[in-house]
């Protein structure tokens, strides 16, 4: 009985040693990205933040131009989507595909 608990005790101490060592080796090769995963963060936080905010003040939004071009695409893809979700025809009243 008390060899069963000393094993239990090692076992205790190499697991709290590989959990260590998986969080320094984790810490070590995410270290160089860290500052680029940042950066595109803050891009991303930033776009948003200039989109809601021209919604906000009735600006329109120039993507809507520049990915005219794209709906073709996206109707097909969407169409596909809805299908997937288990939807007949399209939730949207603006966007019919079927």
């Amino acid at each position: 009985m008390a060899r069963k608990i000393i094993e239990v005790s090692k076992l205790g101490k190499v697991k709290a040693f590989w959990r260590r060592a998986n969080a320094f080796a984790e810490e070590a090769y995410n270290a160089p990205y860290r500052s680029a995963i940042a950066r595109a963060q803050r891009d991303q936080d930033d776009l948003f933040m200039l989109l809601v905010y021209s919604e906000l003040m009735g600006i329109p939004n120039p993507a809507t131009f520049y990915t005219m071009e794209l709906q073709p695409l996206m109707l097909e893809r969407f169409h596909e989507w809805h299908i997937r979700m288990g939807m007949e025809h399209s939730p949207l009243d603006n966007m019919r595909c079927c």
